[in-house]
Formats: structure tokens, sequence, C-alpha cells
């Protein structure tokens, strides 16, 4: 039997993965995909393996904004392991790839029965509450080049890869931030050679410069999760 790729899973003890294996189910989630809207019930739980899910928060049923980034390090669906059936969020598929499944019926069970699983979700839910109030604040108080910087780190740990897809238009999103100013913003990152940025395409050039030049929000969520 192989690794698991997600950190929760991987991290149970073999005894306890085996127990949920026949629930979970692998699936491929498509870039662009709505897992869940708010207010609306989790039919699922996704632990994201290469996959990236954007958290968004919806004002006025039009705009959005990410608050959350959910990569291999945790999962999709974590107010079911709080006893919440109702996503406050928008849950967008930022980065296609694989994830394993599993209905809302049979997670409550599987959780309900399994220490370990209650023990590795309570503290990734601690993990992400923290890294949705940094977001918060960074959105509030940082300059959009240092946000861009700190969002590429996010999405390039989840992935594994410094080269993935994403337009402007949709970075701008994801900011919060008109598209001219994530344009201005990836030109000064690219200008001072950290990051290529062609067609949608964006290849991280230097990462420890990326780092430097991201605001210090990257640091703080990154250091919770060691």
């Amino acid at each position: 039997m192989s690794r698991p790729e997600n950190s929760i899973l991987a991290a149970l003890p073999r005894k306890a993965y085996l127990s949920l294996l026949p629930g979970l189910a692998p699936v491929s989630l498509v870039f662009g995909d709505v897992l869940y809207e708010p207010g609306a019930k989790i039919p699922d739980v996704y632990f994201p393996g290469r996959s990236v899910v954007s958290l968004l928060t919806v004002v006025d049923e039009h705009e959005a904004l990410e608050v959350g980034l959910v990569g291999h390090e945790g999962m999709v669906g974590i107010p079911l392991a709080l006893g919440v059936d109702v996503s406050p969020v928008r849950a967008l598929v930022q980065g296609a790839g694989n994830a394993m499944q599993m209905s809302a019926g049979r997670f409550r069970k599987a959780f309900d029965g399994s220490p370990p699983l209650q023990e590795g979700l309570h503290r990734y839910a601690h993990e992400l509450m923290a890294q949705v109030t940094q977001t918060a604040a960074c959105n509030r108080f940082h300059m959009v080049e240092a946000r861009l910087a700190r969002w590429l780190l996010m999405t390039r740990d989840r992935v594994r890869s410094g080269e993935f897809r994403h337009t402007h238009q949709f970075l701008s999103h994801m900011l919060g931030v008109r598209r001219v100013g994530v344009t201005e913003a990836a030109s000064g990152l690219q200008r001072r050679g950290l990051i290529a940025y062609s067609r949608g395409k964006i290849r991280i050039l230097d990462d420890a410069g990326l780092e430097a030049a991201a605001c210090s929000c990257y640091q703080r969520t990154t250091a919770r999760r060691r």
C-alpha cells in the first residue's frame, strides 16, 4: 500500500488509515470547479494530494475574496469535523489534481470512531483558522506585490512545484484587487528576476528572493504548520 499524498491521512497510524480506506475514493479535481457554496450543505470532504482549493468569502452574491488555501496539508470540509454541516465559504478548485473524497455521512461515522483522525483534524482546524485570520490582516495592511509573492509561495508549497497556470483575472479575484493591480505586481516581481510570467504561465525563478519579497504573513503561516 503506497503512502497517501495527503499529510493528514499519511500521519494516521496504519490501522486508523486502513479503517478509513473503504470510504475514500480517488478523484481528479478540475480547475474552476466549485465544491461548495456558502450556506449550502457539505456533501463530501476532500483530502487533496496535488490539488489546491481556495476558500472564498462571498460579498453581495458576486464579489469574492480568498481567505484560505487548502492543499496536501489539510482537508476541504473542515466544518464537518466541528459538528457543522453547512459551508461558510465557496470552495473553488484553483489547482487541478488528485484528491481523496469521502461522503459527509461516512466521514462523520469515521471521525466519531477515530481518535487519531479527530486529533489530526482538530490540529489542522486550528492551523486553518490561523491562516484565515492572518490572510484577513494581510489583505488589509500589505501591498499587492508582497501579497502576490506570498500567494505564489503558498501555492508552490501545496502543488509542490514552482510552475503553475493562472491568469491575471483569476489572481485579481484571489487577492481582491483590480486586474491592473495584479499586472503591476507581477511585472514588478518579473523585473526583479523572481518570476517569469507569460500567457498565464507562472514560473518561480528565485525561491529565496520571492520569500524575501513576500510579506511576513507567509513565514507566520508556514511556521505554524511545522
